[in-house]
């Protein structure tokens, strides 16, 4: 241990990465519901397992499912009292345990940390979860692209979107909706709609390549979509059926608004003749090397400015309370963004080139 410590923080002399010995700050769950039952508390300085790596985090993603643990939803799920949340952060590697490549100790990195663990000063992630971070893109801007940037690649596959057929994303202002609307209209949909709380939310949407904003319920034109990517699901979830051009493929990525009733299925044999099909998608089904390769290209693509990592603010770890409030006010736009105190973080986000227009649109 000794000899790990102060290898890090010979790092941390050379990097500019902010190391914490003996102790550090975390963000855990003391009460299960609304935002306030986070706080920050301090943790024994973690040490990497077999196969893991000890990362100085720079800056730590927030997204949905967070909330939804905290929230108790998934609770089933066996997570308790005193839950680290946080799935996604991006930092230098400061310690390798063993089994692990030693030469990623220095390197910045994106990580997995899996259902948690990532709110927090420093957090192990397992080493075969690592992308490295281009030297040009911020850590912000590794976590905002990172998990959600795969979730919508890999919702397209599995909704067999072609080039040429129309989008609809549902729930598009989020992370995760963001990454669909610019992955779908570089990818060369006929057109690419959006559901939007507001117009000042669709127009942002329009600049990142959306061709139709719609309300959250769907209203407007176009009537119909090949393909729905749908982040929401929740009640309201069957009455986008209807939407669906024959043979339309609706995949849920997500299900901020909780889950459909129980008997949504019954639309989809109410019009039989349609052909229509409905799927999940968890990132779970994909391998690590398919998931890290696609990161790796939209880090890539991002310093290029052909993608656009949308933070809509970086707070300090000691007020995830507070970056919670604001998603579940509905405040957000694109992703929240946590960061240690001392962390190096910075935004200095390389100019986006203009996003292709969809095919057709207008």
């Amino acid at each position: 241990m000794r000899r790990l410590l102060g290898h890090a923080l010979s790092l941390a002399k050379r990097t500019g990465a902010s190391v914490t010995v003996g102790a550090v700050k975390a963000v855990a769950i003391q009460a299960f519901g609304g935002p306030e039952g986070l706080a920050l508390i301090d943790l024994p300085a973690p040490e990497p397992a077999a196969g893991q790596v000890l990362i100085a985090t720079e800056a730590i993603g927030v997204g949905g499912v967070d909330a939804m643990i905290r929230s108790g939803a998934l609770a089933a799920y066996g997570f308790e009292r005193g839950h680290i949340l946080g799935g996604e952060v991006a930092g230098t590697v400061t310690a390798v345990g063993a089994e692990a490549d030693p030469s990623w100790l220095g390197q910045r990195v994106w990580a997995f940390t899996g259902v948690g663990g990532g709110y927090a000063e420093q957090a192990v992630a397992p080493a075969a979860s690592l992308v490295p971070v281009p030297a040009a893109l911020p850590s912000a801007d590794a976590v905002t692209l990172g998990n959600a940037g795969v979730v919508a690649h890999f919702g397209l596959r599995q909704a067999r979107f072609a080039p040429g057929e129309s989008v609809l994303v549902r729930g598009a202002a989020g992370g995760i909706g963001v990454m669909a609307v610019q992955l779908a209209a570089r990818a060369g949909a006929g057109a690419v709609a959006v559901t939007a709380s507001s117009a000042e939310r669709g127009d942002r949407l329009r600049q990142l390549g959306a061709t139709h904003v719609l309300d959250r319920t769907g209203a407007g034109a176009p009537d119909v979509y090949d393909v729905i990517i749908d982040v929401v699901a929740g009640a309201d979830l069957p009455a986008f059926f209807a939407k669906l051009n024959p043979n339309g493929r609706l995949v849920a990525v997500g299900a901020v608004a909780g889950d459909p009733p129980p008997d949504f299925g019954t639309r989809l044999f109410q019009a039989f003749r349609k052909s229509m099909s409905f799927a999940t998608f968890s990132a779970d089904t994909v391998s690590g090397s398919e998931r890290r390769a696609v990161t790796a290209q939209q880090f890539a693509a991002a310093t290029r400015g052909e993608l656009k990592a949308v933070v809509h603010d970086v707070v300090p770890l000691e007020q995830a309370a507070d970056a919670h409030r604001m998603m579940q006010e509905g405040e957000v736009f694109g992703r929240i963004v946590l960061t240690p105190a001392g962390s190096r973080t910075t935004r200095v986000t390389p100019p986006a080139r203009p996003v292709p227009t969809a095919a057709g649109s207008d």
